[in-house]
């Protein structure tokens, strides 16, 4: 009886959400779920990693600090359901035009290379996530080589 109060409650919620604003929150949950991906396959979550994904964030969707966090913390809590990526991709699929996908793939690489050391899983995921939302092969290496060539050149 309480699941089924809650679902109602929560259907209730949604409904007298703008469908944009909700939309628009769905969006940058999947791109920052995504970096959030990036940063936790390698087992090793570092502070610059997550300063990487809210400096990301605020700059991609032009937020706060605070809101950068929350959604950062949201992404988290559903990274822990989901089975794969395709919740999140199809959605930036449907949200975004190939230079929005670039620019999150571009953000992709930041997060792989802000600890310094790029790993094997960060590259297979980025890679799988290229393919998801069409970014071309060719893409993803050039922005790869553009962000290496970048952290090289701060390091």
């Amino acid at each position: 009886m309480l699941a089924k109060i809650q679902e109602f409650y929560n259907q209730l919620i949604q409904q007298t959400e703008p469908e944009s604003e909700n939309a628009e929150h769905n969006l940058r949950l999947a791109a920052i779920a995504l970096m959030v991906e990036v940063m936790r396959v390698d087992e090793n979550k570092s502070a610059v990693e997550i300063e990487t994904i809210l400096a990301s964030a605020m700059q991609i969707f032009n937020i706060d600090q605070n809101e950068a966090k929350e959604l950062l913390a949201l992404a988290e809590s559903e990274l822990k359901d989901a089975t794969d990526y395709h919740q999140f991709t199809s959605l930036i699929n449907n949200g975004y035009d190939n230079q929005g996908k670039l620019q999150i793939i571009e953000f992709l690489w930041q997060v792989a290379y802000a600890d310094g050391n790029l790993d094997r899983y960060e590259e297979h995921v980025i890679r799988k996530v290229a393919d998801l939302i069409y970014v071309s092969h060719s893409d993803f290496i050039r922005i790869k080589e553009k962000i290496r060539q970048e952290k090289n050149a701060n390091h």
